[in-house]
C-alpha cells in the first residue's frame, strides 16, 4: 500500500471539537461507552460518479485500524458510497441518516423496539449505503420492518440498482 494516501485515512482519539458535536446527539447524557473507547476517522471514498469525497465516521478504538485498511481498500478498488457522514449531522436520527444513503457506526441508542444497546452504541456495527442496503425483518405476526421506511423497494435483492451490496462482492468480503 503506497503511502502517498496515508494523510487521508487517518484515526485519533474523540478531540473536543467532535466531543461538541456529538454530545446530547450520538452521545447523549448517561451514555456508558467511555470516550477514550472510541475513534474519529476520516477516509476517503468514491461516489458512484467516481468522484472522491471526504468521509468521516466514529467507531470503537477495536476496529478502527481494521475500519481504515477497509475503507482504503474499498477507495484504492473504486467501490461507490453514496457519503460516509456523522450521524450526528443529522442529529442522530437514524432514519434521517439512512434516508440520505448514508454510511455511519457510532450511535449510542438501544434497538428499536427494545431495551438491548444496539451494536452501533457500541461503535461496533457500521452502515454502508444505508439507503440502498435497508434493514428489513419480517416479525412472527406477518408484519415487515423496514428501515428506512422508504427503502422497500430496495428490499428486493434481486432487482439492480446503484450502492447494492451484493453477498461476495469486494464490501461484503471486506467486512
Amino acid at each position: 500500500k503506497g503511502q502517498p494516501l496515508d494523510r487521508w485515512f487517518t484515526q485519533e482519539p474523540i478531540g473536543d471539537d467532535v466531543m461538541a458535536r456529538m454530545r446530547g446527539k450520538s452521545y447523549p447524557a448517561g451514555c456508558s461507552v467511555p470516550r477514550a473507547d472510541l475513534r474519529y476517522l476520516r477516509v476517503l471514498h468514491r461516489d458512484i460518479d467516481g468522484t472522491t469525497r471526504m468521509g468521516e465516521l466514529v467507531c470503537n478504538k477495536a476496529i478502527a485500524a481494521d475500519l481504515l485498511d477497509i475503507f482504503r481498500t474499498l477507495y484504492e478498488q473504486r467501490y461507490p458510497i453514496h457519503s460516509i457522514r456523522l450521524i450526528d449531522d443529522f442529529d442522530a436520527d437514524d432514519e434521517r441518516s439512512m434516508r440520505a444513503n448514508n454510511s455511519s457506526c457510532f450511535c449510542f441508542r438501544q434497538v428499536k423496539g427494545s431495551r438491548k444497546l444496539s451494536a452501533h452504541a457500541r461503535g461496533m456495527a457500521v452502515d454502508i449505503n444505508a439507503l440502498y442496503n435497508p434493514y428489513y425483518r419480517r416479525l412472527k405476526n406477518g408484519r415487515e420492518v423496514v428501515q428506512p421506511a422508504n427503502a422497500r423497494e430496495y428490499c428486493r435483492r434481486d432487482a439492480r440498482f446503484p450502492y447494492k451490496i451484493e453477498r461476495g462482492d469486494l464490501l461484503h468480503r471486506l467486512f
